[in-house]
Parts: C-alpha cells; structure tokens; sequence
C-alpha cells in the first residue's frame, strides 16, 4: 500500500510540474511575442506565472532553452494541420490553407512568429539559426509540393517551383503581419487561396 501511495505522489508530482511547464510556456509566448526575446524578461515570465525566476529556470534551465521550447511548441501546434511534405504536392497547400484558418484563433502565435523573426535577423541572437533553419527546411519542403504539383499536372505553365516557393514563403509572413496590424482589412485565407490559383490548381471545396 505504501509503494502504491507513493507511486501516486509521483504521478501528480508530475502532472503538476507538466502543467507548470505549460504554463510557463504560455506566458514566455505572450512576453516574447509583446516584448520580443530580449527585453522579454524571466521575471516578467515569472510574475505572470505567480512563480519566482528560479522556478522559471528550475523547468527550463535558461532563458535560451526555455526560447526553444516556446518555438518547438508553437510548431507542434501547427504540425498536425500539415501532411507529410514528403509525399504531398497540391495537398500541402490545402494543409496551409487550414493554417491559415487557424491563425486568427491564436493571434499570439502569429505575433510571436514576426516578432522573433524580426529581432533574430541579427546572427548574435539566439534564435537566428532556429529560423534559419525552419527557412531552409520549409523553401525545401514547398520546392518539393511545387514540383509534386508539376507531377499531379496542377501546377501552372511557366512557374518555376524555387521562385514560387519564395513568393509562398515571403507571402504568407506578409499576410501574417498585415492581419496582426489591420485584423479587419485583411482576410489571410481568401488571400493565400488567390496566391495559391495563380500557381496551381488547387482541388474543388
């Protein structure tokens, strides 16, 4: 009985600490993405937490680790709208379609995003090479759609998959920022189904 009542304390021991870390999570994201990465600071992560700085560290380590964890979480929560990039062509733009139906619902995701972005053009910042990467990545990944498009026969005459997947990329951010300063003059899904019709033919809803 007394190994069962312990091993309970376990199990909400650490349900309690996974939920901390949520919490934490949630309020780095509204510090970073208000203040950015740099004048956010632990403290003010902490007071909105109703923790100490110490206990922000205790879960996270550091203010660069716990800057990880914000933009891994941010992209799993984008992940699942996405399909396999590997084997999609005209599906991954439907899938980023649905991104962008998601969104307007968590407005401190797209805010965070530009902000981040924006401050970690500088080489020094801790999250430049993060970005640089999930750059890389994504241009890759929409170079591949774009010519999988090609194979499905729905990619448009005359449009080179390397400089479409530049303007998708260069849009898609524009559109975020346009939407987080105008929300009500800017319509980021109608928008992107227009940026997509102009390079593929996108399947009937």
């Amino acid at each position: 009985m007394a190994g069962t009542t312990a091993e309970k304390r376990r199990r909400g021991a650490s349900v309690a600490s996974e939920a901390m870390k949520q919490a934490i999570l949630d309020a780095a994201t509204d510090v970073f993405a208000e203040s950015g990465y740099r004048a956010g600071s632990v403290r003010t992560i902490a007071e909105k937490v109703g923790i100490t700085d110490a206990g922000v560290l205790h879960h996270f380590g550091s203010k660069n680790a716990l800057l990880a964890a914000v933009l891994e979480w941010r992209d799993e929560r984008v992940a699942p709208l996405l399909p396999d990039p590997r084997t999609s062509g005209v599906e991954t733009f439907v899938g980023l379609l649905r991104v962008a139906e998601y969104i307007p619902t968590e407005p401190g995701i797209a805010r965070l995003h530009c902000t981040l972005l924006a401050e970690s053009t500088d080489p020094t910042h801790p999250a430049h090479e993060f970005f640089v990467k999930r750059y890389d990545r994504t241009r890759g990944e929409l170079v591949d759609a774009f010519r999988n498009a090609a194979t499905q026969r729905r990619l448009k005459p005359g449009i080179d998959p390397e400089l479409a997947a530049s303007a998708t990329l260069a849009v898609m951010d524009g559109l975020q920022l346009q939407w987080l300063l105008r929300p009500d003059a800017v319509d980021i899904r109608k928008a992107l189904v227009a940026h997509f019709s102009a390079l593929v033919e996108l399947p009937e809803e």
